[in-house]
């Protein structure tokens, strides 16, 4: 079985069913093939094309243009529809919000090993938090998590920005928080996986990482492939995604210089701790074509490297889960 194959294979139906559907996004080409056009050149009894366009016959009417009885561009008098995604511009994250989930459609951070190796703030000081920036009809709401069965997952973790309490306190805002499963998943793999990113900056000065979440079909017993999410809230409100994926750009410094990136797809399920993480990479194609972003279109090819080529993707085994569980007791969810 290919790596592809198992690329997101983890625990439980949605897991196989993102492995499958990783497969056929990434092996088959769906490009539309262009139209063909044909061209006639009118040829003189020489052989050779006439230096000058002939004219048409006059028997051929020629077209008028015609003058459109509608606008429908008018209905932008009203107010442009969208779809809108607030762009959030914070010191330690730049997000995109996705009204429609009310999740973001991606949250970017850039690492450092200086930002790491400061220590200014506690997490016990930073509090959950609605966006007041996002429309109140398209919020996410803290009472949607309340008694859902899922944590409030930060994208960007709180331990990346611990250079200022400031910082830390922008991780909290649900603009950057996406529904996830906690047990196995965001108070384990997920932060040990959190944890590998944190030791790139071991090996490159500078990392940058975009995060979000995925809603990928699964192929159910009749053969037909169906997206299907749960929605938590009353009334439903906020999706719950099927996978969350990590696109990761370790850069070597120079003005430049190489970047050597790697694409992840974690399916939101808890995963033992023994599964290897190169498991659950997947080609930045996949990514893009379950998304509907683009990461890197303007990074040449030349200076692109494979990330799990150039160093080990593997985790290592903490103790997130007690840690967590007496954070949560200090401080329950309101």
């Amino acid at each position: 079985m290919s790596k592809v194959t198992l690329a997101v294979i983890a625990a439980g139906g949605a897991a196989a069913g993102a492995a499958a559907t990783a497969a056929y996004y990434s092996s088959k080409k769906h490009t539309l093939q262009p139209t063909s056009t044909t061209t006639t050149t009118t040829v003189s009894p020489s052989g050779t094309a006439p230096p000058y366009p002939l004219p048409l016959p006059a028997s051929l009417p020629t077209q008028k243009a015609i003058q459109p009885p509608v606008n429908p561009a008018g209905l932008f008098q009203y107010g442009f529809p969208g779809p809108v995604s607030d762009l959030r511009t914070a010191s330690t994250l730049v997000s995109s919000y996705d009204r429609r989930t009310r999740n973001p459609f991606w949250v970017a951070e850039h690492i450092t090993p200086e930002s790491l190796s400061a220590n200014n703030a506690d997490r016990k000081h930073s509090f959950f938090a609605e966006d007041s920036s996002v429309p109140e009809k398209f919020r996410a709401k803290l009472k949607d998590y309340f008694r859902s069965g899922y944590d409030r997952g930060h994208q960007v973790p709180a331990a990346d920005a611990k250079w200022s309490q400031e910082a830390m306190d922008e991780t909290f805002a649900l603009t950057n928080m996406c529904p996830q499963v906690g047990d196995g998943f965001n108070r384990d793999y997920w932060a040990h996986f959190e944890d590998f990113c944190r030791r790139l900056a071991h090996r490159y000065p500078s990392v940058r990482i975009v995060t979000g979440p995925l809603y990928l079909p699964r192929r159910h017993e009749d053969g037909k492939w169906r997206v299907s999410y749960e929605v938590i809230g009353h009334p439903p409100n906020v999706a719950v995604p099927t996978h969350f994926y990590k696109v990761v750009f370790a850069e070597d410094g120079r003005v430049g210089g190489n970047v050597a990136i790697g694409g992840f797809v974690l399916p939101n399920a808890p995963i033992h701790n023994d599964k290897p993480l190169e498991d659950f990479e997947v080609p930045l194609e996949f990514i893009e074509r379950a998304s509907g972003l683009e990461f890197a279109e303007k990074l040449p090819s030349i200076r692109r490297k494979k990330l799990c080529e150039e160093i080990k993707c593997s985790i290592i085994v903490k103790e997130y889960k007690d840690r967590q569980r007496s954070i949560q007791a200090q401080f329950p969810p309101k």
